[in-house]
């Protein structure tokens, strides 16, 4: 444990910063899950509503720092071309 103040509060810090990042990374993977079952289940109307909030939710977390831009990029790419299989 620390003893100097400030490294005290860089604890704090962290541990709030920690519990941000886990919960925008769950909630990214939670989008992503919602996009694939709608895939899955061939409901093409409802991919394309589940890929936009899922785009959406990926580069707001990559433009919080949680997520680099290239991996977000990266990502969105990937359920893109997933979702280009079931519209084409």
């Amino acid at each position: 444990m620390a003893n100097i103040k400030s490294a005290k509060k860089r604890i704090n810090v962290i541990a709030k910063k920690t519990a941000l990042n886990k919960a925008r990374k769950s909630q990214v993977k939670t989008a992503i899950r919602k996009f694939e079952e709608s895939l899955v289940a061939g409901n093409k109307e409802e991919a394309m509503n589940n890929f936009r909030s899922a785009e959406k939710k990926i580069y707001q977390v990559a433009a919080k720092g949680t997520m680099h831009k290239n991996a977000a990029a990266r990502k969105v790419s990937k359920l893109a071309k997933k979702l280009n299989t079931i519209a084409g």
